[in-house]
């Protein structure tokens, strides 16, 4: 079969790929010509409805607008057409497989790349999306036998060679052939780059397991965990590109939402999708929907200031009230109390219409036959069958007076409609009334949000977002159980659930991956426990502070981690600036100086914002992502990566208790090539051993 090769040698490959950009080189001519053609039309349509409206009639005019909408729409897909060709143009592939399907002789090199190019004029397919069907074989086989599942059905062969390519503006830099897996070979020259200030595409080396995940079509509730630096939200996206190329005619970008930690982070991630060829899909964060939910009537703490009054005060109480309310056992306990209310808080009396009585029964029957309408929903139906029963019985009809004392009678049964003071009496009802407290302004505590929105949805209703077709939730861990049972109220479409227990920001109220399963219990869990972000010393080192025994740390090597004693304040300031100004003359593009706490950051920025240009302060407030030397919190590093980052104030005081550790080894996990730590006074000692 070897005689038979597609371009044998390396230089029959350099010479196929010019051949190929001579033809998309053609192409986007093509469209170029037809994109400046529609636009004439549009021009002369439009034009021509102008100078002739007044002689025209209505069919008329219709029928032009028609023409010109056609037009616009044709120009629209020539645009995204030409967008798809010039970036093929810069890399038009990165893989190879040769495949013969099992009877036949042909042997079909199949080309990979972001986006398919066929040459319609000679009915050739150059190029075949990484999202196709017969793509997969590419990263879930090596060579030997394999299949994909084509529309026809299961489609069986054999693959004879396979190909790795690194193409960067057109131009070849290397070809890997193996008959072993090559992607590791790619993955470590890949990995050794540095960071851009948004995520990469990752297409080119999509691992195994990642693959799995990426083409998940069956499972309705996806649950990701992921260790740190295992690219999970990275592979997420993928696996959203993946779905919108395969349900292409019911699904579109449109249709998609994700739930991000912040803003910072939804800007972080947002040029993915577009780079793979998808439109940017809409995002939203957890306190946001909750404003939408409660028509922005309730005001609340965020879960920045929740951690953030964690980390400074810590007080007990308060972290005790965050447990509770993160624990099953508090569904239980809700779903327990509403079913007294249902029970109790319901007291029927007869009404008297003009000596007509309607008795108490009749309202308890009605209350009971509407058990499946929220309860507070259920009076409106009861007074309309208050009044039909008058009319029935004694044939006489209510007037407007009379119908809204009969609302007012049957509203005046139950206990209180108040949803604020039936949340309250939960407390009293559990005989913990401790456990509920507002801050300043009658504020809700963070914990108390989303318990208080399910009181709503289960006492007055919450219309669903009917709309949303797949739902991807980031930072798992950072959410309880309570919101996840809103979540499966709110979203009844397919999900992806994804984030890692060991990079939660608030132990005291995460999730883990099984915790989820017990909500959504349709639901499939999958694991990605490579970690690739961090050299493998960096990833050792953040080891020893919190250790996770799922990772498996990649073999990409650098330099160990520092920890570095200062006589005082002064003196670690002065060693900062010395490491930033080591970092703007090394080639890495990002550095992180990730503090504990905001006040934290603040005053560091304030005391080394002078020191150099392009230095940025990200904080709750901050909208994007910046680009250089970043001072900000392990809060708002979360899910972000740079090539180097700085972590200060590293003492035994800074870093000592459960939440603390967890700070720290989601703020050395930023770190992609270059980890320095620093203190004055005695160290941490979650760092002792990595010394």
């Amino acid at each position: 079969m070897q005689e038979n090769i597609f371009n044998p040698t390396e230089n029959d490959e350099r010479n196929y790929l010019e051949h190929i950009k001579r033809k998309l080189e053609i192409a986007i001519a093509d469209t170029d010509s037809n994109v400046n053609s529609v636009s004439k039309e549009i021009q002369e349509n439009k034009e021509y409805l102008w100078e002739n409206k007044a002689g025209m009639d209505h069919a008329e005019k219709v029928a032009v607008r028609q023409s010109i909408d056609q037009f616009a729409l044709t120009g629209e897909n020539a645009v995204a057409k030409k967008k798809r060709l010039s970036k093929l143009l810069l890399t038009p592939y990165f893989g190879r497989i040769d495949f013969i399907r099992k009877g036949e002789n042909n042997r079909l090199p199949v080309y990979v790349g972001v986006h398919s190019f066929i040459d319609f004029t000679e009915n050739i397919n150059y190029v075949h999306d990484w999202r196709a069907p017969i793509s997969g074989m590419f990263y879930d086989f090596e060579l030997g036998e394999a299949y994909f599942e084509a529309p026809t059905g299961e489609t069986r062969g054999e693959i004879l060679l396979k190909r790795q390519y690194r193409i960067r503006q057109g131009e070849m830099e290397f070809m890997l052939e193996s008959s072993l897996n090559i992607h590791d070979d790619i993955l470590q020259k890949e990995l050794s780059a540095t960071s851009d200030e948004k995520m990469k595409d990752i297409v080119a080396t999509i691992q195994r397991d990642q693959n799995l995940i990426i083409r998940n079509e069956k499972s309705r509730v996806l649950i990701i965990q992921g260790v740190a630096g295992s690219g999970k939200t990275s592979i997420a996206l993928h696996r959203i590109a993946f779905l919108l190329y395969r349900f292409k005619q019911t699904i579109s970008s449109k249709d998609i939402l994700i739930i991000s930690p912040n803003k910072v982070f939804a800007d972080y991630i947002s040029n993915v999708l577009p780079e793979l060829g998808e439109e940017k899909i809409q995002e939203i964060g957890m306190e946001e929907l909750a404003h939408q939910i409660m028509d922005n009537k309730v005001k609340f703490q965020t879960f920045f200031e929740q951690v953030s009054l964690i980390l400074e005060k810590g007080d007990e109480n308060f972290i005790e009230r965050i447990r509770f309310k993160s624990s099953f056992d508090f569904i239980n306990k809700l779903n327990e109390y509403l079913v007294h209310i249902e029970n109790e808080y319901f007291t029927p009396t007869d009404i008297v219409i003009r000596k007509m009585p309607v008795p108490a029964w009749f309202i308890e029957e009605r209350f009971k036959a509407y058990h499946r309408i929220p309860i507070l929903k259920r009076f409106p139906e009861i007074v309309k069958d208050v009044i039909q029963n008058i009319y029935l019985y004694y044939q006489y009809e209510t007037d407007t007076a009379e119908k809204n004392y009969i609302k007012k009678e049957v509203n005046s049964m139950f206990r209180t409609t108040n949803l604020r003071a039936l949340y309250k009496d939960f407390y009293q009802w559990i005989d913990r009334p401790d456990l509920f407290k507002l801050a300043k302004a009658s504020t809700f505590e963070y914990a108390d949000v989303y318990p208080f929105v399910y009181f709503k949805m289960r006492l007055e209703g919450i219309k669903s977002y009917e709309k949303v077709k797949h739902l991807l939730v980031d930072e798992m861990q950072d959410y309880t159980p309570v919101q996840y049972a809103v979540i499966s109220k709110l979203f009844p479409c397919n999900k992806t659930i994804l984030g890692d227990a060991s990079q939660s920001v608030n132990p005291y109220s995460s999730s883990t991956s099984e915790d989820i399963q017990r909500v959504f219990t349709d639901s499939e869990g999958m694991k990605l426990c490579k970690s690739y972000r961090s050299t493998y010393e960096i990833t050792e080192f953040a080891q020893i502070i919190h250790r996770n025994a799922e990772l498996v740390a990649i073999e990409r090597h650098g330099e160990k981690p520092t920890v570095t004693e200062l006589k005082n304040e002064a003196s670690e300031m002065d060693e900062i600036k010395r490491i930033i100004n080591t970092f703007t003359a090394s080639e890495n593009n990002s550095l992180g100086i990730i503090c504990k706490t905001q006040p934290q950051a603040d005053k560091l920025y304030e005391q080394i914002k002078g020191h150099q240009l392009r230095m940025y302060l990200l904080n709750a407030q901050s909208a994007a992502f910046a680009r250089g030397i970043v001072v900000t919190t392990t809060h708002m590093a979360k899910g972000l990566e740079f090539d180097h980052v700085i972590v200060p104030f590293c003492t035994t005081e800074n870093y000592k208790t459960d939440i603390d550790k967890h700070m720290l080894y989601i703020a050395c996990t930023r770190a992609m090539h270059k980890l320095d730590v620093t203190y004055w006074g005695m160290v941490s000692g979650f760092v002792v051993e990595g010394k």
